[in-house]
């Protein structure tokens, strides 16, 4: 019954970065990435687990960043990384959200602290603007992270999203500039890929626009930044 939940491409193991993992009920952990410079093939412990809890996403940061988590109800929370202290690797973590019942966090982005200069992506420098969130129905939309004031780690965080009947849970979010490219993936397996600058920018607390066209019983399950490589949009199954 276990998954893979994040895979991170580590081009040097160097000191002062470190790995920030989030898992569902909304725990928040951060390891020096040293900790993992020798993992033996059958894997070492990243965080221990409370009980019915799970990963959901991992990122590597700088040490000096902002985190955003989101939930599947529409809720998001944004707070500076130094409030996350590094812990030792079998540690279980601190809240990072706290999450009204049966909500869970299904996303989290690391990027620079300020939120419109830089973002944080393994460790590495890129443009940051707009954070991108995508609903179980093809719903979603692009809003400026300066919407999302900085909160105290373990609040409850700000409404991302309205998840209606129409819209249906957060599936997820993802940091985007206007050059940027995505794949959003369907249950039945079909993916479709789209350029980031044709997704409307709106405010938070809102329900979006339409992203992807679902047939009937067909949910959208995932979303993925992919790099640019001069293809014209296209859906494929």
């Amino acid at each position: 019954e276990e998954k893979i939940a994040a895979i991170l491409p580590v081009r040097q193991f160097t000191e002062n970065r470190f790995v920030v993992v989030a898992t569902a009920q909304g725990i928040i952990k951060k390891v020096e990435l040293m900790e993992f410079s020798n993992v033996r093939r059958s894997g070492i412990v990243a965080c221990t687990l409370r009980e019915n809890d799970s990963v959901i996403g991992a990122e590597i940061s700088g040490g000096g960043d902002d985190i955003i988590l989101a939930t599947k109800d529409g809720i998001a929370i944004r707070f500076p990384e130094d409030q996350v202290r590094a812990m030792v690797r079998t540690a279980s973590g601190v809240r990072g959200i706290s999450l009204e019942e049966g909500d869970e966090v299904v996303g989290m982005e690391v990027f620079a602290q300020g939120g419109n200069g830089t973002a944080s992506q393994n460790g590495e420098e890129k443009l940051d603007h707009l954070i991108l969130t995508v609903c179980e129905n093809g719903y979603g939309k692009r809003s400026r992270l300066a919407d999302y004031r900085s909160q105290h780690r373990g609040g409850k965080g700000l409404i991302d999203i309205k998840t209606t009947e129409r819209n249906g849970p957060v599936v997820g979010i993802c940091i985007v500039d206007d050059e940027s490219e995505l794949m959003l993936i369907a249950s039945s397996g079909t993916i479709i890929r789209l350029r980031a600058r044709g997704i409307s920018v709106i405010g938070r607390n809102t329900k979006g626009v339409r992203l992807i066209d679902l047939s009937e019983d067909e949910k959208v399950v995932d979303i993925a930044p992919i790099r640019d490589d001069g293809a014209e949009e296209e859906t494929s199954t």
